[in-house]
């Protein structure tokens, strides 16, 4: 469902179909820049979490202070991949809600 030549092939209704659940993915998907942003005004209060919706994690930070500081380092390096398993999970959700299933990647 990737290329643009597999969206013309199919019928229309399925287009538009695959069409609305892409708009509402694109409307819900996080910014790794804006994660990143996060990081750097309220890392030690955990805003970054709070961002990608890891609330358990964002409180535990919000209450320690970033695990007095370390969970917060540690952070940095983490916040792309987790952008990525974030915005991978509701995409996969959004499909899943309107009917389509996507072909999960190969493991690498």
């Amino acid at each position: 469902m990737g290329s643009p030549q597999d969206q013309v092939t199919l019928p229309e209704w399925d287009r538009l179909r695959l069409l609305r659940a892409e708009s509402e993915y694109e409307a819900i998907k996080k910014n790794p820049k804006h994660a990143y942003a996060l990081w750097c005004a309220t890392g030690i209060f955990g805003g970054h979490r709070f961002y990608l919706g890891d609330t358990a994690l964002s409180v535990v930070m919000l209450f320690t202070l970033g695990g007095l500081g370390l969970g917060t380092l540690i952070d940095v390096f983490f916040i792309g991949r987790r952008v990525r398993a974030v915005n991978h999970a509701r995409r996969t959700a959004v499909m899943a809600r309107h009917g389509i299933h996507e072909a999960q990647p190969a493991p690498s």
